[in-house]
Parts: C-alpha cells; structure tokens; sequence
C-alpha cells in the first residue's frame, strides 16, 4: 500500500496536461514541460514539507546521480543488495513510511525538490512505473554503496555504479523523454521540439542535473582493509587525484571521440551529460565522514572529536572538486554549476551545536544493525524521541532536519562557504 502511495503521489501532478511548448525566440523557451502544473497540484513530503507554499517550478526537472545520501529508494529494486532502507525505523518520520531513503525523512534531494517548486517527489529510475511522464519532473538514478570507482560498493551486494546510472540515463530515460516532449509538442500543433537542438535548448538545459558521490571511495576503498580494488598501497593525493580525473576525464574531448573511445575504462559523468544536453549542474561535496557515528564507533572515539585522518581525505577531495568546478567553464562553455559544501555546513553543526538546535552530534538517532558493520539502523530497532536533535540518524546519514539545512544552505545562501559559484536558487534562475 505505500509503495502504491508514492507511486500516486509521485506520478499525479505529471498527468495534467502539458502547458506550453517551445517559443519562437532562439534564445527563449516556453515550458515544454509539466512544469505549469505545479500550481495545481498537491506536494507530499516528509518531516516539514507539508509547510512549503506551492509555487511554479523553477526548473523543469532534476536528475539525480550519487549514493546512498542522494538515493531514494532505487536500491529497493536490487535483490542482491545489502544496503537498502526500506524498512522501519527508516522513513519514520515520512508520511509514506520506509521507502528506500536513509534518514528519518527527507534527503537532501527531497528538501531541495520543495524550495525549487517541483510538484512531486523524483521517482526512482528503477521502479518499472518511472517512465513516459512520470519522469517530465526528473528521475533519481542514485544507489547506496556506488561511488565514482566501478568496484566501489561492491563488498556490499549488488549496486548501480555511477557509469551505469549515466547509461541508464542516456539509453532509457532521454529517449523516453525525446518522445514524450514531442508527442506533446505534435498534439499541439508546435513541430519544433522535434528538433534535437530544441529539446535540448527549451528542456535540457532547463533542468538540474546534481551528482552527490564519492564518500564511499574513501570509506569502502581507500581506508576499508577488506577493499576489493586495487588502490592497495597508493598515496592520498593519488587516490585524490585518480577520482577526480575519472569524473572530469574526456572534457575537451569531441562528443564522437568520447563516445566511442574505448582506451580508459571511466568516462566523465559531467562530459556525458554534457554532450547531451545538460547544462546546469549541482555538485555536492562529500560530508565529514571522519565524524560519522559509524567511523567514531570503529575507532572507539568518545566525546565530540573526530578522527581527522578521514575528514582530511574528503577535505583534500572536495578542495579538488571545487577546483573542477572552477576549470569547467573553460572544457564546457554553455553550463553552469553550482558546488554545495555539505562537507562546512554539516562541521559548523557539529562544532556549534547549540547554534543549530543540536543536541547530540555523535552517536546515531537509531540503534545500529552489527551485519551491517554499523552503518544502517538495526530493522525495527529503537530510535530517539526527537529527531530534530540529532545530526546523524544511523552510522552515516543525516537527519531529516540536517538535509533541509542543506538543502537551504545550497539553495539560497550568499555564502560561497556553502554554496559556489552561485546558489541554485541563481543557477535555476539563468
């Protein structure tokens, strides 16, 4: 019954009909999207959702890429996998219940979903239901445990890689797109949306595209002594830089050389992306994973120190990743990104608590499941009295009320601590 809950949900705001089609100007587009039936239509969300204003969307849609703190719920539809949240206390503060995301409520995608206006929550690519225009708001390909290594994850079942997310984008759900943008536009008697450069001028680009991974390359790769890779032995800055030219490999690249180039064995998400259509970008830094309960508990760290071994590894990532996004411009002309630093919004928490309403910024809200090595809440475990309290809800995934911190850190900030270049509520807006 939920999961036919979310689906309605998920799916009815998308079956008003199509407002608007392309317009005439070259450097104008109308909605080609469902984008002006937001108005209309009901939002359905968790923890404080329900108090957001209903507003016409700012973007078309969003597609998600990343892992377990951007999934929401793909990983339901993995038989083979050990990390999957769709049991209680999971979603305990969701009117849905469980459904595959990892906090009490919302994700960060959720909270951000609501302050862009989107009418509905993003479905899952992997519930068979998400396809024709139930994906015109946008698709969430995340999958809990992938990182930007293909192996990344691996030791924990089955897993969508990042690669394959992209793939699933670009063979399932941009043509599934392609033809339902036209359609509508051919019912409304308006023929240029079938033109590829106008799909991807009035739609495309009027959509977010947001990568939020990397954390688990750390966590599961470079400091887990059970790793399956082959980073054995290699150097922090190495490793740092080996991830960072996997994401940002390609970019000056001609779209023919990139596509069939078979010489390296990872290609660039934000390349791909971009040779399709893709233009505004958001880029989530990875959090300070040295103070997660989960790293604290494997290290017998007390009090509210962190173990900054770990933080400097993310540190050194996310400093690289802001510099990607600085250099972009120049490989990438025509997009836009915005960087958010989950890593400094989530440690001012933790180093002034008392600032945010925090409590506890150590231990996890719900007790922990030992197969899981610490990091998922045990099934049907206990859980604290008020989430709003704590930071981290298990071993590693925030609380409903730290992902709409940063989903308002991100989304409308002036800081470039939090958000950089720009914020996406100014990313949207271009």
């Amino acid at each position: 019954m939920a999961a036919k809950l979310v689906y309605l949900l998920t799916i009815m705001p998308l079956l008003l009909p199509l407002r608007g089609q392309c317009g005439a100007a070259a450097t104008s587009c109308r909605h080609v999207g469902a984008g002006g039936a937001a108005a209309a239509a009901g939002r359905s969300s968790g923890g404080q959702a329900g108090k957001t204003q209903r507003q016409r969307p700012q973007v078309e849609g969003m597609f998600v890429f990343g892992s377990s703190l951007v999934d929401n719920g793909n990983n339901n539809f993995l038989n083979g996998s050990g990390v999957r949240a769709d049991y209680l206390p999971y979603g305990v503060d969701f009117p849905l219940g469980p459904s595959g995301r990892f906090s009490n409520g919302r994700n960060v995608i959720d909270a951000l979903g609501e302050l862009l206006g989107l009418p509905g929550l993003v479905p899952p690519f992997a519930d068979p239901r998400t396809r024709g225009r139930t994906a015109l708001h946008g698709v969430n390909f995340a999958s809990g445990g992938s990182g930007i290594l293909d192996h990344t994850g691996k030791l924990t079942g089955e897993v969508v890689s990042l690669r394959q997310q992209i793939s699933n984008f670009e063979a399932v759900t941009l043509p599934d797109l392609r033809a339902q943008l036209r359609g509508a536009a051919a019912t409304a008697g308006d023929h240029r949306i079938k033109r590829q450069d106008s799909f991807q001028r009035c739609y495309l680009s009027k959509c977010l595209f947001i990568i939020g991974t990397g954390g688990n390359d750390y966590l599961l790769n470079y400091f887990n002594p059970r790793k399956n890779g082959t980073e054995g032995g290699t150097l922090l800055p190495e490793f740092t830089r080996s991830l960072i030219t996997k994401l940002s490999h390609h970019l000056q690249e001609k779209e023919e050389k990139f596509v069939h180039s078979k010489k390296t064995k990872f290609t660039s998400e934000m390349r791909r992306l971009y040779a399709v259509g893709a233009r505004k970008f958001v880029i989530f830094s990875i959090q300070p994973t040295g103070c997660t309960p989960v790293v604290r508990a494997f290290l017998n760290i007390t009090g509210a120190a962190c173990f900054e071994p770990v933080n400097h590894a993310v540190a050194l990532f996310n400093s690289e990743l802001r510099r990607l996004v600085d250099g972009a411009r120049s490989r990438m002309p025509a997009a836009r990104l915005a960087y958010i630093d989950s890593y400094r919004i989530i440690k001012d928490m933790l180093d002034h608590p008392a600032k945010h309403g925090v409590r506890e910024t150590g231990r996890a809200c719900c007790e922990m499941s030992r197969s899981s090595s610490g990091v998922l809440c045990k099934k049907q475990g206990p859980v604290c009295r008020d989430r709003t309290e704590y930071v981290f809800f298990d071993g590693l995934h925030p609380t409903d009320a730290v992902n709409a911190m940063i989903a308002r850190k991100g989304y409308g900030s002036s800081s470039p601590e939090h958000a950089y270049p720009i914020n996406v509520r100014k990313l949207a807006m271009l």
